[in-house]
């Protein structure tokens, strides 16, 4: 489970989120309804300490500002999320996400596979050319 996502109201295991997916391959987006009971998000919290420590590198740490924001009454909340380096692997025609980071500390060793896309410039090169 989605460890901020709200519980689905009317089916029980499941959290009010989608995910948009082009070509079944590229995740483009990811939404969830935002919890918003400190009590239980303390709880969450606190589970996904014990999956980190069991070795789960996707846990999240306690995020002590966002529960005291939840217990001053954070109203109902939701939102979504655009990867950017998911949305140039789509307009690049990339199969790996280490091709288009921007951190080179991120890009694979070999040079010869962490060529971008464009000739001239790296992928890298030309988001830094945008920015």
């Amino acid at each position: 489970m989605r460890p901020l996502a709200k519980w689905h109201r009317m089916k029980k295991g499941l959290t009010e989120r989608f995910e948009l997916f082009i070509n079944n391959k590229h995740e483009i987006c990811n939404a969830y309804i935002e919890l918003n009971d400190p009590v239980v998000q303390r709880q969450r919290f606190a589970q996904q300490l014990k999956d980190w420590q069991s070795s789960d590198d996707e846990a999240m740490a306690l995020d002590e500002t966002l529960c005291t924001a939840l217990e001053f009454g954070l109203p109902p909340t939701g939102g979504w999320r655009l990867g950017i380096d998911r949305l140039t692997m789509l307009l690049t025609d990339s199969q790996n996400i280490k091709k288009v980071l921007l951190f080179p500390a991120m890009r694979p060793q070999d040079e010869s596979s962490a060529k971008g896309f464009f000739p001239i410039y790296g992928v890298d090169d030309i988001f830094l050319l945008l920015i």
